[in-house]
């Protein structure tokens, strides 16, 4: 696409979560502080909560790849189980092979080989993403699985990630006791202001990029005040702007760019300081809108502007 175009080995601003791009913003750094430590003291049940888009399955990735190698990972992306399913994916993940129905035979088989586990050295540790879309029986299954322990220590930790509806979930009267088992939680929220600078300007030196700021400031406020720090969203943006410049031979991403990739997303809208009128963007050479546009056609369109 454009990377030859600015000098880049791969795409910048790719939505995959790829943790050579983790930035360790404010926010981000706290989380992973928070985890590091208390999965260390051995602390049995975490909550990470964001906003979709805030970074959390980057956050999850991160903790995945940096456990000590005495950690075993039980990762499930996808919680939408029954309670069945959740043990018995926990079993599959620890190795147990079994064609056992009943749940209170399953979790003890379980139990049974985490003190193995134990013993032999290794700690276990269940991460669930996207920990909102979990059934409320499952949740509350998942409470027997926080009950597993020895006189000393939790045999099973767990961290759940999830967006804000999982703490209205887990408000109500019916999981109190799950609840009560969360020792500590986190909430992430937004870039700010000079943050969102530096996480284009990271993920454009991690892609190969060496030259002069890509970026102009007015781009980047742009881009800051239209995304509202979401890095989703930041990545939405910044990945059309470039394109918007690659298709005009242009070698920085200037505001009106920015503009055209605004209107190109639904789920954004233009950082408005007077009205906007369609008299007003003829006036000054933009052409709206572009929102129900294809890259192709909204590169096409963009050859016609005067920037």
């Amino acid at each position: 696409m454009y990377e030859s175009h600015f000098g880049l080995r791969e795409l910048p601003f790719c939505l995959t979560p790829d943790t050579q791009f983790y930035l360790n913003s404010t926010w981000h750094a706290e989380a992973s502080t928070v985890l590091d430590i208390c999965i260390q003291q051995g602390e049995g049940f975490l909550k990470i909560v964001g906003e979709v888009g805030t970074g959390k399955t980057m956050l999850c990735r991160r903790l995945l790849s940096a456990l000590p190698n005495n950690y075993m990972p039980i990762y499930i992306p996808n919680p939408y189980l029954s309670p069945e399913g959740l043990f018995h994916a926990i079993a599959h993940e620890l190795g147990i092979r079994m064609n056992e129905a009943n749940s209170h035979v399953v979790l003890k088989i379980i139990e049974d080989e985490l003190v193995q586990l134990a013993v032999l050295g290794h700690k276990v540790i269940l991460i669930v993403d996207e920990a909102q879309s979990m059934p409320a029986e499952t949740l509350e299954a998942l409470r027997l699985v926080t009950n597993l322990e020895t006189e000393k220590f939790k045999l099973l930790q767990v961290v759940l990630f999830g967006q804000p509806e999982l703490d209205v979930i887990l408000g109500q009267p019916a999981l109190r006791q799950l609840l009560q088992r969360v020792t500590f939680s986190y909430g992430l929220q937004p870039l700010v202001d000079e943050e969102v600078k530096d996480y284009l300007t990271h993920r454009l030196v991690k892609a190969g990029y060496s030259g002069p700021e890509l970026f102009e400031p007015k781009a980047i406020k742009a881009i800051t005040r239209a995304s509202g720090g979401i890095p989703r969203l930041i990545n939405v943006l910044a990945h059309k702007a470039m394109m918007c410049a690659f298709g005009k031979k242009a070698n920085s991403v200037n505001k009106q760019f920015v503009y055209a990739a605004i209107d190109d997303t639904e789920s954004v809208s233009r950082p408005r300081l007077v009205p906007f009128s369609f008299g007003r963007a003829a006036a000054i050479g933009v052409a709206v809108p572009f929102a129900a546009l294809s890259v192709m056609e909204l590169l096409d369109r963009l050859s016609g502007l005067s920037l």
